[in-house]
């Protein structure tokens, strides 16, 4: 989240004769500051079309090709979080049916994840991933210094193993639980953590390694069992038992309805927890994530709270306390509404689309793909050197007629390479698709006939990524 600053400025918001429901006069006499409070009251259809008139210069959510996050659910789930905005999850004595939807999600994802015992794995719903990915990181760095105490006291310093692609939430952890960060870079076209690389960064100090299930890069699956495999192979050769997180922000709920063969979650013996987006492709507005153990061995005690609950007491794992219940009984909706065969058509229809979206922009020439919404149904594509343009100046101009296409820079040792990333969101239709390449393709004779990039001409360029 952005951090903001004060301002001093003084300007106020202008209120038109026919905003007030009865004294036109009257109600132009209002002019309410921006950056402070006003003196007295604004009527509040006053307030509300005021608020409503400046966000008509926000982005269309449908249109936003940028985000992974849910831009539309059916009315009767907006309706339930509409009843649910008041409930506060925290509470689980005054509202316990909220506790008990959230305790069935809990239980639902253990059973789609395939815990050995899925009565025995815990888990809790959280803000988000990057919430979930804090929790799993804590629980990871406190094993580690159960085993190490003596190392640790005497100042031996934990690492995290991951690739380079990781969300930032997995470098906010690293900062605020003083645990060094090991990264592997990019080389070449391999753009995320591969099992060589795992093995190579880790040592005694090593709290565990992150795999990511569906990089936000390019959408493609990081192979997180060959990475356990070569885990399994550093401890035979070391003794050294290092755990795997799973973040699976968006993969954890794609996977398991189109890639049920694909081994990557608790069937892998060395995987230890696993979080996953609920605002994501788990088909409810922001902002719900989850974060499961594999059993409580994996979820040390002592950063486990009781609270009341019914007379008894409940365990929570959480940063975040008040919160509204509204997103996990949305959550909940949304597997019950879709079950499994409901997730696997609306996967694989955004998988669809990716595909042939994908497949459509390589054929107009000019671009190169670097993958294909095989995976995630996400997929990233540069320009080819004999084009006078670049990605920046194709999201610049597709900007124009609404459409959110971000252009980003790869990070390090793939500085050099910049692409567009397309996110297939349930809601972005075929059609939607289609009309996306008829802009694509009427703006790139204009492109075409360009000199050169804009940004050699000295035009900056706007980057945008947004995980």
């Amino acid at each position: 989240m952005a951090l903001h600053k004060g301002t001093g400025d003084d300007r106020r918001l202008s209120v038109g004769p026919f905003l007030g429901t009865a004294d036109p006069l009257g109600t132009m006499e209002l002019s309410p500051p921006l950056h402070r409070l006003a003196d007295g009251p604004v009527p509040a259809d006053t307030a509300y079309q005021l608020i409503h008139d400046e966000l008509l210069l926000d982005g269309n959510a449908r249109l936003n090709l940028a985000t992974f996050v849910t831009t539309s659910m059916e009315e009767q789930a907006t309706r339930l979080m509409t009843e649910c905005l008041d409930k506060n999850m925290i509470d689980k004595d005054e509202y316990p049916q909220t506790a008990e939807l959230e305790r069935r999600c809990v239980s639902i994802l253990a059973h789609l994840w395939h815990a050995p015992d899925p009565d025995a794995a815990v888990g809790c719903s959280t803000t988000g991933s990057s919430e979930a990915c804090m929790l799993a990181g804590l629980a990871l760095k406190r094993r580690w210094m159960r085993r190490n105490a003596h190392r640790y006291a005497a100042g031996a310093r934990p690492n995290l193993v991951m690739g380079i692609n990781v969300q930032v939430c997995w470098d906010k952890f690293c900062t605020f639980w003083e645990v060094e960060a090991r990264t592997a870079p990019m080389d070449g076209e391999r753009f995320h953590l591969g099992p060589e690389q795992a093995a190579e960064l880790c040592d005694e100090n090593t709290i565990g390694v992150v795999g990511v299930l569906g990089s936000t890069f390019d959408g493609s699956y990081e192979p997180v069992a060959e990475i356990c495999a070569a885990l399994d192979d550093l401890q035979r050769r070391t003794g050294l038992d290092v755990p795997v997180h799973v973040d699976g922000a968006s993969g954890g709920m794609v996977a398991p309805f189109l890639d049920e063969d694909l081994a990557w979650d608790f069937r892998l013996p060395r995987v230890a927890s696993i979080n996953t987006s609920g605002h994501k492709y788990g088909l409810v507005y922001p902002g719900v994530g989850w974060a499961l153990w594999r059993d409580h061995e994996a979820l040390p005690e002592e950063l486990v709270f009781k609270v009341n609950y019914l007379g008894g007491e409940m365990p929570t794992f959480a940063l975040n306390f008040s919160r509204p219940g509204a997103e996990v009984v949305a959550q909940y909706y949304t597997f019950l509404r879709l079950g499994r065969a409901g997730f696997r058509a609306v996967q694989g229809a955004c998988r669809q689309v990716a595909g042939y979206l994908a497949g459509e922009i390589a054929e107009l020439g000019g671009f190169r793909l670097l993958t294909r919404g095989d995976e995630l149904p996400v997929f990233a594509f540069t320009t080819t050197d004999e084009v006078p343009f670049d990605v920046f100046d194709v999201s610049r101009r597709l900007r124009e007629r609404g459409w959110q296409v971000p252009a980003y820079t790869f990070p390090a040792n793939r500085e050099d390479l910049a692409v567009l990333r397309v996110v297939c969101r349930n809601g972005f239709s075929r059609d939607l698709a289609d009309l996306l390449l008829g802009d694509l393709e009427r703006l790139l004779p204009e492109l075409r006939r360009q000199p050169v990039p804009l940004k050699d001409l000295g035009v900056p360029t706007r980057t945008a990524f947004h995980h």
